[in-house]
C-alpha cells in the first residue's frame, strides 16, 4: 500500500503541481484550506500531513499546534514562504517534524517526505487475531475469514479497543474517551458501531458485538 498523503495549499496551480509529482509515489488528498482536513484525519489513515502555513481562515502551524494538543501526532512537514529565523522555529515548536521554506526543490521534497516517513514508521509488531479476524497493525489492514475488510480509522480504532478488552463490557462513555477523544459525540458511537458489524459481519451470522442494553458494548 502507498503511504497516504494530505497536502493543505491554498494556492490551486501550486497544490495540483504537488498532486501530480507525488501521487507517482504516494495516494494524494489535496485541500485549498484546513476546513475539512480535521475531518479527514479523523476518518481515513493518513500517513503524512504537507502544510502550508499562509492559508485562509486558520493559519497552518495554528491548525497543527491544535492538533498536537489534542494528542494527533500525525508526522507535518511545513512548505511555507515564512522564511525567517524566528518563523522556522516557531514552526518546529509548534509540531513540524520537517520545515521547508519556498520557493523549493521538488526531488529534495521527496526525499524529505520519504525521511519522515521512515523515521515515522512504527516498530514492526506482531499479527492480531481474533476469532477469525485478523489484524495488521503496521499498516492498519485488517482481514476477516482472509478477506481484506476496508475500515475508516475511526472505525479501525474501534475494532482495536473492542480486540483489546475482549469480553468486556465497554460503556458508551468509555468508548468516547477511547476511540473519539476530544471529538465526543455521543450519537456517533451507535452509528460507528453499526458501521463496524456491517462491515466485519455483513451477513449477520457471527455476533462480533453484542449491545448491553442500556451498559454499552461487549466483543464476544
Amino acid at each position: 500500500m502507498k503511504p497516504k498523503i494530505v497536502i493543505v495549499e491554498d494556492e490551486r496551480d501550486l497544490l495540483e503541481l504537488l498532486e501530480y509529482h507525488l501521487a507517482k509515489e504516494f495516494e494524494v488528498e489535496g485541500f485549498l484550506d484546513t476546513k475539512m482536513v480535521r475531518q479527514f484525519l479523523e476518518e481515513e489513515g493518513v500517513d503524512l500531513l504537507v502544510m502550508d502555513r499562509n492559508l485562509p481562515g486558520q493559519e497552518g502551524s495554528e491548525f497543527v499546534q491544535h492538533l498536537r494538543q489534542e494528542g494527533i501526532e500525525i508526522p507535518v512537514i511545513f512548505l511555507t514562504a515564512k522564511d525567517k529565523e524566528e518563523q522556522i522555529e516557531e514552526g518546529f515548536c509548534r509540531g513540524a517534524d520537517d520545515y521547508i521554506t519556498k520557493p523549493f526543490n521538488i526531488k529534495e521534497l521527496l526525499l524529505r517526505i520519504k525521511a519522515v516517513l521512515r523515521r515515522a514508521k512504527p516498530q514492526t509488531q506482531e499479527v492480531l487475531h481474533y476469532r477469525d479476524i485478523e489484524i495488521h497493525p503496521t499498516s492498519h489492514e485488517v482481514f476477516v475469514d482472509g478477506q481484506k475488510v476496508h475500515l475508516s480509522q475511526l472505525e479501525y480504532r474501534l475494532l482495536m479497543e473492542f480486540v483489546t478488552n475482549p469480553h468486556q463490557v465497554l460503556t458508551r462513555d468509555h468508548l468516547l474517551d477511547e476511540v473519539w477523544g476530544d471529538l465526543k459525540q455521543e450519537r456517533s458511537v451507535n452509528v460507528a458501531i453499526k458501521r463496524l458489524k456491517d462491515k466485519i459481519d455483513p451477513n449477520k451470522t457471527k455476533n462480533y458485538i453484542e449491545s448491553i442494553r442500556g451498559v454499552g458494548y461487549k466483543f464476544c
